[in-house]
């Protein structure tokens, strides 16, 4: 038995209470349809910037009526304080997802960027000391790498920080820290490494870039890649992400005040997997013809990314179920679903 199944075995046995930041979002969601599953209560926070109130309905229609009224959201902002206090007040674990997203998006309008993910990470982050919460842990970013070039990528080796948004988590990942050292409060920070899966929203100026082409394959549109699509990252399936959360909520008092990465420690090419999603489509019966067409590189972008996911697998007992392949076969028929 893994240690993940030990520890849902031991959730069901005993729920717990818990918040997500973000629980209208992409991964936020996703962690609320698994925490409901489980019988857990779940405190949901969001202000609906970047979630959307149909991936809570969705969730609803895939949870039993009992599961669901474990579930209470509050629509509000991290940005304030009060709104957090109230968040917080009788929680076991906090999972802290709430952020604006996207490399882009930072460069255009760092100051909202630097309001949503420094200014509500901290307010967070004291609500939940203040409020005695048993674990805290929240979403950081492999952009916090930045310019480092060595591969894979291992936690205690970081380089310049290439955009706002990656600004942004390294100083969440010094204020956890500093939190650690200063009132005994220690967190997990988890680093992100180009999470993909159903519900991640394929439409906006800022979306990802596998719901992006994956939408534009079904609606035969255009496929643009950035650069000679030999820039390669670490696709890893939401619900290896969502083990993770669970496994560094629960973790011992060891293996906190620590960053994870939270991948599956592999790359993939962009040329890769354009052909890799036009192959799940054309399974799903969805004909994919033409070619990508390619662009200059994108402004803040790494040429390539990788994990080292050894740290996760010693300390957290993390093993990832999903490879990329597995994780796109898996999600292309729910965005065959919601693109018809």
């Amino acid at each position: 038995m893994t240690r993940f199944n030990e520890i849902q075995n031991d959730l069901i046995a005993s729920p717990k209470v818990w918040l997500v930041t973000g629980v209208a979002g992409f991964i936020g969601s996703n962690l609320l349809e698994t925490l409901l599953k489980l019988g857990q209560k779940v405190i949901g926070l969001d202000n609906f910037a970047t979630g959307h109130q149909h991936n809570l309905d969705e969730v609803q229609g895939l949870v039993s009526h009992s599961q669901w009224d474990n579930f209470t959201f509050i629509e509000g902002d991290i940005r304030d304080y009060p709104t957090c206090e109230k968040a917080v007040g009788g929680v076991d674990y906090v999972l802290h997802q709430a952020a604006l997203g996207s490399v882009p998006r930072s460069i255009a309008d760092p100051i909202t960027s630097n309001a949503a993910n420094i200014t509500g990470f901290l307010n967070m982050l004291q609500a939940a000391k203040e409020a005695k919460v048993k674990s805290f842990t929240y979403a950081a970013s492999s952009s916090t790498y930045g310019d480092h070039p060595a591969l894979p990528k291992v936690e205690e080796n970081i380089g310049n920080p290439l955009s706002p948004y990656a600004v942004t988590k390294f100083v969440n990942e010094l204020y956890a820290g500093v939190f650690a050292r200063t009132y005994g409060f220690k967190t997990i920070g988890l680093r992100y490494f180009n999470v993909f899966g159903k519900r991640q929203d394929p439409n906006g100026a800022y979306a990802a870039v596998i719901p992006k082409w994956t939408a534009a394959m079904i609606q035969g549109e255009e496929v643009f890649i950035n650069g000679d699509g030999e820039t390669s990252r670490d696709f890893c399936f939401i619900e290896n992400t969502v083990q993770m959360n669970i496994l560094a909520a629960t973790a011992n008092d060891d293996a906190k005040d620590q960053v994870y990465n939270v991948a599956v420690g592999d790359r993939t090419t962009l040329n890769d997997l354009y052909g890799a999603i036009a192959s799940a489509l054309n399974e799903n019966d969805i004909a994919v013809s033409g070619e990508p067409n390619y662009r200059e590189f994108r402004a803040g972008d790494v040429r390539h990314s990788q994990a080292d996911i050894s740290k996760a697998q010693n300390l957290l007992g993390y093993e990832p179920q999903y490879r990329i392949l597995d994780g796109i076969a898996k999600a292309m028929p729910w965005y065959k679903e919601f693109l018809s």
